[in-house]
């Protein structure tokens, strides 16, 4: 069964793969396209100009970084009240961009972008760490700060307690988690969160546009191939769910989920049979 063809997808996969756009615009444009359609990109962009200039316009000569990091810190989270949301941690919108700038509020993914995106404004090039399960930046490889955590300095424990947190205690720190990703990556990064939340909202519609939105990038990823027949299931498309879930089988044949999988797949060629 051929699928349909999703413009917003291919809108999408050109706009990543352009270098001519920076990660904000492309943030920017991935609001817009799954959420709000009449977003004013450009307004949204001079937005995080009026911050980073505000910062720029604060601060002495000093180039010192630890200074700089403070400030930039201070100007974030103290004068302008940006916060990451523990209470909420699931709200789609925290997502996107544009609702993070508006009501100052985000994930550790988007709260870092415009971390990022603010200390360029006074000569802070940070980089956004591929952290599992917590997107983190560091300054060269001296400092690991947390802006989700108000921009706090983290060292090796306070790494492990995450990692612990969030995996319960099953995942040791290693060197390679602390590796910089790239526009791309984040982007991919950013699209699971929001399928994530989706799917925690049984908005399986949107959850799908997101799916495909990284197998667009990513096609061979067993994770969104699984995912993508999964929620194919939950939307009564029954042909095409046994197509993704039998390609995740063929692709990862010891997975730990596969007796879940294989269950699915037979309660849905039962219903194909009635």
């Amino acid at each position: 069964m051929k699928e349909k063809f999703d413009p917003f997808v291919a809108e999408w996969f050109s706009f990543v793969k352009n270098p001519n756009f920076n990660l904000i615009e492309k943030c920017l444009k991935f609001a817009q396209i799954l959420e709000y359609p009449d977003l004013d990109v450009d307004e949204y962009i001079q937005k995080i100009n009026r911050i980073g200039m505000s910062l720029k316009e604060s601060i002495n000569d000093v180039k010192n970084p630890t200074y700089l990091i403070s400030m930039l810190n201070e100007h974030l989270f103290e004068n302008l009240g940006f916060s990451g949301d523990d209470n909420d941690f699931f709200n789609p919108k925290h997502n996107f961009l544009n609702e993070v700038i508006d009501k100052k509020l985000g994930l550790p993914i988007t709260i870092s972008i415009l971390y990022v995106a603010v200390a360029k404004f006074i000569g802070l090039d940070l980089k956004i760490v591929g952290f599992p399960s917590h997107i983190l930046v560091k300054y060269n490889e001296e400092m690991i700060l947390d802006p989700f955590n108000d921009g706090n300095l983290l060292d090796v424990d306070d790494l492990q307690r995450i990692l612990d947190t969030n995996f319960d205690e099953h995942l040791k720190l290693q060197p390679e988690f602390l590796d910089e990703i790239k526009s791309e990556q984040i982007l991919v990064r950013m699209t699971r969160n929001l399928k994530n939340s989706y799917i925690q909202s049984f908005v399986y519609d949107k959850a799908l546009r997101c799916t495909n939105m990284v197998l667009a990038i990513e096609p061979e990823s067993p994770e969104d191939i699984r995912d993508k027949g999964i929620i194919e299931e939950r939307l009564q498309n029954s042909e095409t769910a046994l197509k993704y879930l039998n390609k995740y089988l063929e692709i990862n044949p010891n997975a730990e989920d596969i007796d879940f999988i294989l269950e699915m797949i037979r309660s849905i060629k039962q219903k194909i049979n009635q």
